[in-house]
């Protein structure tokens, strides 16, 4: 009964995830996000999400990788860093931008839309809708 009780404890810890695991199904962020909407408050606090017209995409990968269509660089820079890693746990996008401002951005989940926050001083967001 030990040996059996002992196998079967061996077995959920080898297929659980860990906290470092990219790859856990309860990565919501997995899959592709269109860009439909930003935020640029005008430093009172009384900015509101924008409708836009971009082709601008994010692809979280389930390695770690974020990948995108344009610059993950933006909107700070003309640079062009067309990858990144991410952390869910940390909820930040490294983007390897020379910018400090730029370098790392916060992401959540806010009613199913994915919201990047950019540093910035008066707040600058962007929201994407899921694609895939």
């Amino acid at each position: 009964m030990k040996k059996t009780f002992f196998i079967f404890i061996i077995a959920i810890l080898s297929f659980s995830c860990n906290d470092d695991d990219h790859d856990c199904p309860d990565n919501e962020f997995v899959g592709s996000w269109k860009l439909i909407e930003v935020l640029a408050d005008p430093g009172d606090g009384s900015g509101t999400f924008i409708p836009v017209e971009s082709s601008r995409t994010l692809t979280f990968k389930n390695n770690g990788i974020i990948t995108t269509n344009t610059s993950l660089c933006n909107p700070y820079s003309d640079e062009i860093r067309t990858s990144g890693s991410y952390d869910v746990l940390e909820k930040k996008i490294y983007t390897n931008c020379e910018g400090a401002n730029i370098s790392s951005i916060s992401f959540k989940m806010e009613n199913e839309y994915l919201i990047l926050d950019f540093f910035s001083l008066e707040g600058y967001s962007q929201k994407f809708e899921r694609v895939q």
